[in-house]
């Protein structure tokens, strides 16, 4: 956008005070996020004190929306890399935000499937007998993970085998109830939850005897998705303005004197 972020003459600046009003942000956030670029330079009036204009308004407020969209560190380093970089570079960035949250709604979306298909057969598998348990091989086979990290689930109490007696020793044995469970994490870590929160439902399953508390979850971060989506589309629009102006920052405002 032509003279996007021409600055406006000192006399109709704003105050640090004044930004902080309108944004929320701190008087002192304000001259930090300045400092690392997330917002352009601001002028200096005579009496060394910060002057801002609307587009300093607008540009915190897209880093507050990034920031929910992406995190607030990579949000501050976007901000200030959009600055920087060539014009098909920073759209490259831009875009890449949007691939990552369409891939973690994507993982999301299909580990809900998966757990709704266990929780539909749940309902209608015939009874399990000695027969239908599997062994470690056969369920990192299924499952497509190795041995080692069914091994540290159950280090983790998320699947629980039972050990049978062989020639050689005892071996490890997975009924239809463990496999289910070995599933439903399978599913939860391909969609991106800490082991914490697999314990968390995988805990809530056995205590109520369902995966409704799974499902929510899930319910819960597909939404939490389309609102950080919807942020990134907001932030992007003043993102889009801040590449057009093709202004620069070479580096983090010089410090001034102590004013506003």
């Amino acid at each position: 956008m032509e003279g996007c972020d021409v600055a406006e003459p000192v006399s109709a600046g704003l105050s640090t005070a004044s930004v902080s009003a309108e944004t929320g942000y701190s008087v002192q956030q304000i001259r930090d996020l300045e400092a690392i670029g997330v917002i352009g330079p601001a002028v200096r009036a005579s009496n060394g004190y910060r002057r801002f204009t609307q587009l300093h308004v607008r540009d915190l407020r897209a880093y507050r929306e990034l920031a929910h969209a992406i995190g607030p560190v990579p949000a501050r380093r976007a901000m200030r890399d959009i600055r920087r970089l060539e014009p098909d570079d920073a759209v490259a960035l831009v875009r890449s935000f949007h691939a990552l949250l369409d891939a973690e709604r994507d993982r999301a979306l299909a580990a809900r499937r998966a757990l709704q298909a266990i929780s539909d057969e749940a309902g209608n598998e015939a009874p399990a007998t000695t027969e239908d348990a599997l062994t470690i091989t056969e369920l990192a086979a299924a499952l497509d993970v190795r041995p080692s990290t069914l091994r540290f689930w159950e280090k983790c109490d998320l699947v629980r085998p039972h050990r049978v007696t062989t020639a050689s020793g005892s071996a490890r044995r997975y009924a239809v109830a463990v496999v289910r469970e070995a599933r439903i994490v399978a599913a939860l870590r391909e969609a991106g939850y800490r082991i914490p929160d697999v314990q968390h439902a995988i805990g809530a399953i056995r205590e109520l005897e369902e995966i409704d508390a799974s499902l929510d979850a899930l319910d819960a971060r597909i939404r939490d998705i389309t609102q950080r989506t919807l942020a990134l589309l907001k932030a992007g629009g003043v993102m889009a303005e801040i590449i057009e102006s093709g202004t620069v920052v070479a580096g983090a405002s010089a410090p001034g004197p102590s004013g506003g």
